[in-house]
């Protein structure tokens, strides 16, 4: 038996499902056999690729986190490998599965300068939970096996595996494999019962207390625990940008729209599967206070007392902590065990939710042009399926899109998450959206994108032509990285010189016509791209691109390179004072 059907046969075995790629030499025949052995294989050689590695690995750890399985992305040697050590240091940094398969200079030749020769598994190491090169074909099943359990137990992550080109050519007896049984899910851990009463009663005796619905709580899919928890308790819930969904935006316990209030006011926080990391200002102040005490809930106890001591650990899979916590909290309704005496906060949260939601409403009203950020995130908002897969990065059009473009459903939002990485998202499209097709959802994926942001991956939109995917891919155009210059300025700043050194270097071409990449796919006359400067315009677009069910859509709206956010009560970013 040949190794790359080894490979791929101890895959299927282990649940993968997904591989992802740009092949070459030497790992042509893996992505062969991925597709003989039924894999949903996107590669180069035969009519499916990705146009970069790095957007392979995006895509793949994309559908590890909506699936919690962990899918492939397969590179070939040297500079291969390196383009996906950007991906696996992402999904590691945000907990999602992964596994990388990379191709390598033969064994025989190692340190002697051999075609794309680089110390592969040494190099992938820090950026993951297990990094190994096979020794040889008839234990390739393990190290499969071993890579699948360190990107699922625990804290998922990603897993390299090294194969040179000898290896990958070999061929063994298949009676010499040593083949692995399935691998059994991650097992499901349960908190010290003296924890949760202790939890319990905290929040209880809180005057101001807050659940932060955390990533891991929509990865751990615990929905149904988190909904019966919040109602049961009555106790307001703040959503980090991935947990947007596990509950609805709308939810009349959501205080998104009092940010800042909650978290600086609240005496004790309850974090399901959230940490207390840059996204969460590190618990400390000024954006928390001084004495607020913390509840933490992860399956991971090297998180605990991360940053700030934690008052209780609850160790566990966010689900089943949660469920123990809405069963011990009791039958007490939707008002809480006794609404009187959350009273007060409920008041403050919502009189400067009211507040905060008025001066937005003013932005959304203005609607001249060139348009600012919220009335054209709201009228995406307003013109999209309310189950739709949302996709958003960018600086400005990422952060506003978190408060303008709802989630109802977990696992409905993809953006740069905690790495804070630009370029994620047409890869994360492309994964949403074949994932949507194989499971057979009806959800449509819109993807938002800042006009810097999606220049880091653009040419994966032919990925999506050449699948027919149907997704609307929104480009926010403003000139640039965080605000551009206008035309005329350009003209005038660059009129003498090449415009490297009289341009700001936050300025990109000014009036690109991102939506003319359609034009590329379909030709001249191309449906599938619009152009808007107006909110009549784009309503027009979105409504046009929802009817388009067969191939990508391409919106490109120009608006104001000055546009930015509302004033801030702190800085976005919250600076260790040690």
């Amino acid at each position: 038996m040949e190794t790359p059907t080894i490979i791929c046969k101890a895959l299927k075995e282990q649940g993968v499902q997904y591989m992802f790629g740009v092949v070459g030499v030497p790992v042509v025949e893996v992505a062969i056999a991925a597709q003989q052995e039924g894999l949903h294989y996107i590669d180069e050689y035969h009519y499916r690729w990705m146009r970069n590695e790095q957007s392979a690995a995006y895509a793949a750890q994309a559908v590890g986190y909506l699936t919690q399985r962990p899918a492939v992305c397969l590179a070939v040697s040297g500079p291969g490998v390196l383009h996906a050590i950007g991906g696996m240091a992402n999904a590691s940094v945000n907990c999602w599965p992964l596994i990388v398969i990379g191709g390598a200079s033969d064994a025989p030749l190692e340190g002697t300068g051999a075609f794309q020769e680089w110390p592969q598994v040494e190099a992938c190491r820090p950026y993951c939970k297990y990094a190994a090169r096979p020794p040889s074909a008839e234990l390739v099943p393990y190290h499969v096996m071993k890579a699948v359990k360190e990107a699922t137990y625990g804290r998922p992550g990603a897993a390299y595996l090294d194969f040179p080109g000898d290896l990958l050519q070999s061929c063994v007896p298949e009676s010499e494999v040593q083949w692995c049984p399935p691998l059994a899910p991650p097992p499901r851990a349960l908190a010290e019962p003296s924890q949760v009463t202790a939890a319990v009663g905290l929040l209880r005796g809180a005057a101001r207390p807050l659940v932060v619905v955390g990533k891991g709580a929509a990865y751990g899919r615990a929905e149904s625990e988190v909904r019966r928890l919040v109602e049961r308790s009555g106790l307001p819930f703040l959503p980090t940008p991935m947990g947007k969904g596990v509950l609805p935006d709308d939810h009349p316990q959501c205080v998104s729209a009092a940010r800042s209030l909650a978290l600086g006011e609240a005496d004790v926080v309850l974090l399901l599967g959230a940490r207390l990391n840059w996204m969460l200002h590190f618990g400390r102040p000024p954006r928390f206070g001084a004495q607020c005490r913390f509840i933490q809930v992860d399956i991971s106890p090297e998180e605990f007392h991360n940053s700030v001591p934690a008052s209780v650990t609850l160790l566990g899979q966010v689900a089943e902590v949660t469920g123990q916590l809405a069963e011990a909290w009791g039958q007490s309704g939707p008002a809480g065990a006794d609404p009187g005496r959350l009273g007060t906060w409920w008041q403050r949260l919502r009189e400067k939710a009211a507040a905060n939601q008025l001066g937005v409403k003013s932005q959304i009203a203005d609607t001249s042009v060139p348009l600012n950020y919220y009335a054209t995130l709201q009228c995406v908002q307003d013109n999209i399926p309310k189950d739709s897969i949302i996709v958003s990065e960018g600086a400005n059009t990422m952060d506003i899109g978190r408060t303008l473009l709802l989630n109802r459903q977990p696992r409905h939002r993809l953006d740069a998450g905690t790495f804070g990485t630009m370029g994620v998202g047409l890869g994360f499209a492309v994964a949403a959206a074949i994932y949507c097709r194989q499971e057979k959802l009806a959800e449509r994926v819109i993807c938002v994108e800042g006009d810097s942001a999606f220049g880091f991956s653009g040419m994966e939109v032919e990925t999506m032509f050449r699948y027919r995917l149907p997704i609307i891919v929104i480009v926010i155009n403003n000139n640039g990285i965080y605000s551009g210059l206008n035309r005329p300025l350009w003209d005038d700043l660059t009129a003498e010189t090449s415009g490297s050194i009289s341009s700001p270097p936050t300025a990109l071409l000014p009036d690109s016509r991102y939506d003319r990449m359609t034009s590329l796919f379909e030709g001249e006359t191309s449906p599938s791209g619009w152009n808007c400067t107006t909110i009549p315009q784009l309503k027009t677009a979105l409504e046009a691109a929802l009817q388009v069910t067969n191939r990508p859509t391409i919106i490109n709206v120009m608006i104001d390179p000055m546009s930015t956010r509302r004033p801030q009560a702190h800085d976005w970013l919250t600076r260790a004072k040690m």
